[in-house]
């Protein structure tokens, strides 16, 4: 065990880095990381700690700033897992904030909170199982690990709960990532631009015909894969949509080449897809 005390003077108040372990939540002497010119990057903290934040004062374990000494994010906890204390463990100390945020007042369990180095709200990052209802340009959207904000103040992106049908520029196409992994808030797959029109989504419930004005027609639809829940089943893999001013990108899979739709030469429709309901008799599919 180290007992050796070290206080940093920071931007959000001084920081007494981390230097006991535990048994239980904090087994590993965390290290305080820095940049070449002897900013603190990363800090781990002794214990809960107020922290100046431009939302407000937060309790911290762990803090991590930009090479200026701004802040960048802040953990409310920093506990590490192991088999002897579980994500469940931790999320039980975890308390809902609320948030003061460019899509109104949030409350939550948050992993972290992200800024930008002017101070602006750049993310948060929900706990695994965490949801709260959002007001985004097109309607209210309950939304699960993540919610990202633009530089000047507009919701950025998000992750629906739940299959969500939006209208966009080509039709009306149901927004729904079942990859989504949790990382933190700062990218997820609803994506708006800064007039608030959908910018990108990843869907398994809709198609994209585009039919080129010569006659030709291609159809652009989410593949399967093996399931992971079982090898005799299959599962959608999400298709990805981006928009532009001119034209869309289609990736069919997250591996495969994009194809690009130009507005002006293609007529472009949309529809509901659900191979699914062809092979009931199968099972149901693991996720959607």
């Amino acid at each position: 065990m180290n007992t050796l005390r070290r206080l940093y003077l920071t931007e959000v108040g001084e920081l007494i880095a981390q230097h006991t372990t535990d048994d239980l939540r904090r087994k590993t002497l965390q290290p305080v990381q820095t940049y070449a010119n002897g900013t603190v990057k990363s800090l781990p903290l002794e214990e809960r700690t107020p922290v100046f934040t431009p939302v407000g004062i937060i309790e911290a374990e762990m803090v991590t700033f930009y090479k200026s000494g701004k802040l960048k994010r802040v953990f409310p906890l920093n506990g590490k897992l192991s088999g002897y204390w579980t994500q469940e463990d931790e999320g039980k100390l975890a308390e809902p904030l609320t948030i003061d945020t460019p899509a109104g007042p949030l409350t939550a369990k948050v992993i972290s909170l992200c800024f930008y180095e002017d101070g602006g709200l750049r993310s948060m990052t929900l706990w695994p199982d965490e949801n709260i209802a959002v007001q985004t340009p097109v309607g209210v959207i309950r939304t699960r690990v993540g919610i990202s904000f633009s530089p000047g103040g507009r919701i950025r992106s998000l992750e629906p709960v739940e299959p969500a049908p939006l209208q966009t520029r080509i039709g009306k196409i149901t927004a729904f990532d079942s990859d989504a992994v949790g990382i933190n808030g700062d990218l997820n797959s609803l994506v708006f631009d800064n007039q608030g029109q959908v910018a990108s989504l990843c869907t398994t419930l809709s198609m994209v015909t585009a039919r080129h004005y010569s006659g030709a027609e291609f159809l652009f639809v989410p593949e399967c894969r093996e399931s992971l829940c079982s090898e005799s089943e299959r599962e959608m893999v999400p298709m990805r949509v981006v928009f532009d001013d001119q034209g869309m990108e289609l990736s069919v899979t997250p591996d495969s080449e994009p194809s690009y739709v130009d507005f002006e030469d293609y007529e472009i429709s949309t529809a509901p897809f659900l191979p699914q309901l062809d092979n009931l008799s199968n099972g149901l599919i693991c996720s959607v």
